[in-house]
């Protein structure tokens, strides 16, 4: 009887263990999947004469910013 009990108590244990792991809602969230999809988007917006232009806009400001404070 008390190998059964023991046999139940840890199975029991597991699935329980199981069960809260699977309905956690952050599983399936991978922090670099995100920052794969804007590194490819960046390079599908690049792809275009107007996107490589907005790029070049977007680096200028960036550069002159820190011309400004040196």
């Amino acid at each position: 009887m008390i190998d059964y009990f023991a046999l139940a108590l840890g199975h029991g244990l597991m699935a329980i263990a199981l069960l809260r792991l699977v309905m956690r809602q952050d599983l399936d969230d991978d922090p670099l999947l995100a920052q794969i999809k804007g590194d490819a988007e960046e390079s599908r917006k690049a792809a275009t004469a107007a996107g490589r232009n907005a790029a070049r806009r977007a680096r200028g400001k960036g550069h002159d910013a820190g011309d400004a404070s040196a």
